[in-house]
């Protein structure tokens, strides 16, 4: 499975250092396995990770200090063998307002942005990393500008009732440079893509879900805790198999050059998988588990 891992991971280098950073980045660790610092903090639920941006006063805006420690947490993910799945929200009932603002017009040199994007992080931090393992995203509240563009570097993305999405930076005459015009209309096709990217108004959860945006719907308050439970039970199939199936997918999307180059990769892959994983899982079947599509 080398070959997968290798293909599935980031564009730029995760040893890179983050050129965003503001000062040195202090990550900690207590018994409750809690780390991070004020502007991100991450927590393990067993297998899974959640990374949970925290700049609530701001609408959790992230600026270049919080950008590099979104970096530092999903790399921390990334490279560790014992998660499964990590969990992006954010704190104070809000997902992400997007790139600070306020920071940016009071501190034009705080953004140093490096062009070259196989080089270094986005103005938003991870937005620019692809990964191995699966992400979900607990949206709450705002999620908008490079705050969406934040949401669509997730596989899924889990939406409360009163969440809403937008590219409100459209207002501003500020660009989407993290992602947010390559991943949008592959997400959720051209036409719907462009009718946010262009009118910048405001959606609901529902329209959000209507659209392909939103992959599930649930209360106010509850979207971390359903999030949690969705990554939980992704994490319980068989691991090889499912990332060899998420990166077939990604490839396919993204990277392919034909449809045969598509099916290649994906037969190339998933015949790594049969030996490792397809027949203990054969035998399991055989002998009466998962009978009526019970999982």
């Amino acid at each position: 499975m080398t070959m997968l891992l290798k293909s599935a991971v980031g564009l730029w280098s995760h040893t890179s250092p983050c050129i965003l950073s503001l000062g040195a980045v202090r990550l900690s660790s207590t018994k409750s396995h809690q780390t991070g610092t004020m502007n991100v903090i991450t927590e393990k639920h067993g297998a899974i990770i959640t990374i949970g941006i925290n700049r609530p006063d701001a609408r959790n805006a992230v600026n270049p200090d919080t950008a590099c420690q979104l970096v530092k947490a999903f790399d921390q993910f990334e490279k560790d063998p014992s998660l499964t799945a990590a969990v992006l929200h954010g704190l104070g009932g809000n997902f992400c307002a997007g790139f600070d603002l306020k920071e940016l017009a009071n501190n034009t040199t705080s953004l140093k942005l490096e062009q070259d994007v196989t080089k270094g992080p986005g103005p938003m931090g991870p937005s620019r990393m692809q990964f191995s393992k699966p992400v979900i995203a607990a949206v709450s509240g705002y999620c908008v500008a490079g705050g969406l563009e934040l949401s669509l570097l997730a596989d899924l993305r889990v939406v409360e009732n009163s969440a809403t999405f937008g590219v409100f930076c459209r207002r501003f005459g500020v660009p989407l440079i993290d992602g947010g015009t390559v991943r949008l209309p592959q997400l959720i096709g051209l036409s719907r893509a462009l009718d946010l990217i262009l009118t910048g108004r405001p959606i609901s959860a529902q329209e959000a879900y209507t659209f392909g945006l939103a992959n599930r719907v649930v209360p106010d308050g509850q979207g971390l805790q359903h999030a949690i439970e969705l990554a939980k039970q992704i994490s319980a199939f068989p691991q090889l198999c499912m990332r060899s199936d998420r990166a077939s997918a990604y490839y396919s999307t993204f990277d392919a050059t034909s449809f045969t180059d598509a099916l290649q990769f994906e037969f190339d892959h998933g015949a790594e998988v049969l030996a490792e994983e397809s027949v203990r899982g054969a035998s399991r079947f055989a002998a009466g588990e998962g009978r009526k599509a019970k999982f």
